[in-house]
């Protein structure tokens, strides 16, 4: 049974900390590509990485979103059948679980490598999002609540 508010703050506390890493990372990656000099690419490819880019950022705050309505839970801010429903429940999905394999072809191994990451995050969020809403069905949404 998963209790996000009294048993795995020690495993939240390192997917945050891992969330955090990445939402950095992406940032940096942002600011760095601003200062550079535009690769040679055509305005389809300037396009899919503009799409790519907000499709990273896009996962990555709707991870925080969520981590920090299971902080809520664990403060004893909002119940655990709060956090199942929205507008606190992980969201995004058709965005978020979205892989494009043409990225790759931009060159832009940075930017992959931060996709591939904030995807598997993203995957892992939300079997703890299933997790919680299970949790909330079974339980009514008592273990763990406000």
């Amino acid at each position: 049974m998963l209790n996000p508010a009294s048993a795995n703050t020690a495993y939240f506390g390192r997917t945050y900390d891992e969330a955090m890493g990445l939402l950095i990372e992406a940032r940096n990656y942002v600011a760095v590509n601003e200062l550079r000099a535009p690769p040679a690419l055509t305005p389809t490819d300037r396009l899919m990485l503009c799409c790519e880019t907000m499709r990273l950022t896009t996962r990555l705050a709707h991870i925080m979103a969520w981590l920090l309505a299971q902080r809520a839970v664990y403060a004893g801010e909002i119940t655990l059948a709060d956090s199942a429903e929205e507008p606190y429940a992980l969201g995004g999905s058709k965005i978020c679980l979205t892989v494009v394999d043409d990225v790759d072809r931009l060159g832009d191994e940075w930017l992959s490598a931060l996709l591939e990451r904030s995807l598997r995050l993203y995957v892992r969020v939300s079997r703890l999002d299933e997790r919680v809403r299970r949790e909330v069905l079974v339980h009514g949404g008592t273990a763990g609540s406000a």
